[in-house]
C-alpha cells in the first residue's frame, strides 16, 4: 500500500551515462577500449558488494584478487614480465574503477602504481622473477611504505633507519597510512641507511620485507571516514632482520621514491575524474527523476545552472587527463605537469561532489546514492601522493625557479 507522500520508493542514479561533452575519449579504440570495457564490466560485477564493504569498513580481498585475474592492476608499468598498458588505458582503468569505488581505485594505485612500479624500476632480477607476476595478479598483496606517523608531507625527513648487521640489514622505525601494510604480503620499505663506514650512509634506499618477518607488525587503522573499503596500516619495524639481498639495488636516494610518486600523481588525477563523473551523473539523474513543486528538479533554472557548472569542471578534468596521457605517450611528460593535473582535478572533484551532494538534498547523505561516499573518498585522494600545498610548491618552484620549501 502506498501512503500519501511516499509514492516514490527510490531513485536510480547509478547508471553509467558516458558523459563526454567534448568527445575527449570518443577516439579510444583497439586495446585501450578493450581494457576500458573490462574495467567497466568489473565495476558492474562488484558494485553492490563494495558499497556494503565500504559501509562496514571491510576489505574484500577476493575482489582485489579478481582485479588481478582481469589484469587490471598493472597501471601502465613497463616490464617484459607484465602486460603493457598505454598511459591512456592505464588512466581509463583508474578512472572507471574509481567511478565505481574509491577504495578499489586506491588498490590499483597501491598494488600497481606504487608497489609493482617500484619492483619494476629498482628490483634485482631475482626479486623481479619472484615477485613481479604474483603482485601484478594480486596473488601476493604488496605495500609501499614511505609515509611515517611524524613525517607526511615532509617525507624526505623520514626517520626509519637501516643498519648493517653482519650479512644482514636491520630495519627500525614506523610507517603510517600504508595500504596493504597489514594484508599478509610484502612491503617495500623506504629507510635511511645508518652506517658511517658505507658510501650510502644517510641515503634513502628501499627494502623488500615479507610481512611475516619477526619484528614486523602491521595494525589496521580503524575509524576512517574515507576509503573505508581498503585497509591501511600503521607499521612498526622493531629490529626487523633482512638478508643482504633484501635491498632493491636500483634504489639509492630519495629521488628514486619521488620518481614513483611522480608517476602515480597522474593516476590520482584520473581517479579524481572517476569520482567526479559518478557525482555529476548521479546529480543529473536525480534532477531528472526528483519532482518538487509539481515539476522535475531539472526544469528549475538554478538546478540547470548547477549542472552546467559541474559539467564545465568535469570537462576540464577530462581534458587535463587526456592531454596528460598524450604527453606521457610521447615521452614528454614532466613531473610538475602531473602535479598540476592532480592539483586541478582533486580540487575540481571536491567542488563537483559538494554541489552534487547539495543538489540531492537530504537524499545526498544516503550511501545508497553514492555521492556521499565519493565525497568522503575524494578527501583522501586530495591528500595522498602529495597534498594540495605540496603540489602548489612544486609547481611554484618550477615556474619561478625559486624554492619556497622550508
Amino acid at each position: 500500500m502506498t501512503l500519501p507522500g511516499d509514492a516514490v520508493p527510490r531513485y536510480d542514479v547509478s547508471a553509467r551515462l558516458g558523459t563526454d561533452y567534448y568527445a575527449v575519449f570518443a577516439d579510444v579504440a583497439g586495446d585501450d577500449l578493450a581494457v576500458w570495457r573490462r574495467a567497466q564490466s568489473f565495476v558492474d560485477e562488484v558494485g553492490g558488494r563494495m558499497h556494503a564493504a565500504w559501509d562496514a569498513a571491510e576489505y574484500p580481498l577476493d575482489l582485489v584478487r579478481r582485479l588481478g585475474e582481469l589484469d587490471l592492476l598493472v597501471d601502465g608499468v613497463q616490464h617484459p614480465a607484465v602486460t603493457s598498458f598505454s598511459p591512456l588505458a592505464a588512466g581509463l582503468v583508474t578512472m572507471e574503477i574509481s567511478r565505481g569505488d574509491g577504495s578499489l581505485g586506491t588498490v590499483v594505485a597501491v598494488q600497481g602504481g606504487l608497489a609493482l612500479r617500484t619492483l619494476a624500476l629498482y628490483g634485482s632480477a631475482a626479486q623481479q622473477a619472484r615477485w613481479l607476476v604474483p603482485v601484478a595478479r594480486a596473488e601476493v598483496l604488496a605495500a609501499f611504505a614511505l609515509t611515517e606517523p611524524d613525517h607526511g608531507s615532509d617525507s624526505v625527513s623520514l626517520e626509519t633507519v637501516a643498519r648493517r648487521g653482519g650479512d644482514e640489514w636491520v630495519l627500525r622505525g614506523a610507517k603510517k597510512w600504508i595500504g596493504n601494510g597489514a594484508s599478509g604480503g610484502i612491503t617495500l620499505v623506504w629507510a635511511r641507511v645508518d652506517d658511517a663506514s658505507a658510501p650510502d650512509h644517510g641515503q634513502v634506499r628501499c627494502f623488500l620485507v615479507e610481512q611475516s618477518a619477526p619484528g614486523y607488525t602491521g595494525t589496521v587503522i580503524a575509524g576512517k571516514g574515507s576509503l573505508r573499503g581498503i585497509h591501511q596500516a600503521h607499521i612498526a619495524l622493531d629490529d626487523v632482520r633482512l638478508p643482504a639481498d633484501a635491498v632493491l639495488p636500483g634504489s639509492h636516494t630519495f629521488k628514486d621514491a619521488s620518481t614513483v610518486l611522480y608517476a602515480t600523481r597522474s593516476g590520482v588525477a584520473w581517479s579524481a575524474l572517476g569520482h567526479a563523473t559518478a557525482c555529476y551523473e548521479a546529480a543529473l539523474q536525480y534532477a531528472q527523476q526528483r519532482t518538487q513543486f509539481g515539476r522535475p528538479l531539472a526544469k528549475f533554472q538554478m538546478v540547470q545552472e548547477r549542472l552546467a557548472q559541474m559539467l564545465e569542471e568535469l570537462t576540464g578534468m577530462q581534458l587535463y587527463c587526456r592531454h596528460l596521457a598524450d604527453l606521457e605517450t610521447a615521452g614528454g611528460l614532466r613531473p610538475t605537469q602531473a602535479s598540476l593535473a592532480k592539483y586541478h582535478n582533486t580540487r575540481a572533484a571536491r567542488r563537483i561532489a559538494s554541489t552534487a551532494r547539495d543538489l540531492l538534498g537530504g537524499n545526498g547523505i544516503l550511501l545508497e546514492h553514492g555521492v556521499m561516499q565519493h565525497l568522503a573518498d575524494i578527501e583522501a585522494i586530495h591528500t595522498y601522493e602529495g597534498t594540495e600545498s605540496i603540489q602548489a610548491l612544486l609547481i611554484g618552484r618550477d615556474i619561478t625557479g625559486m624554492s619556497a620549501f622550508v
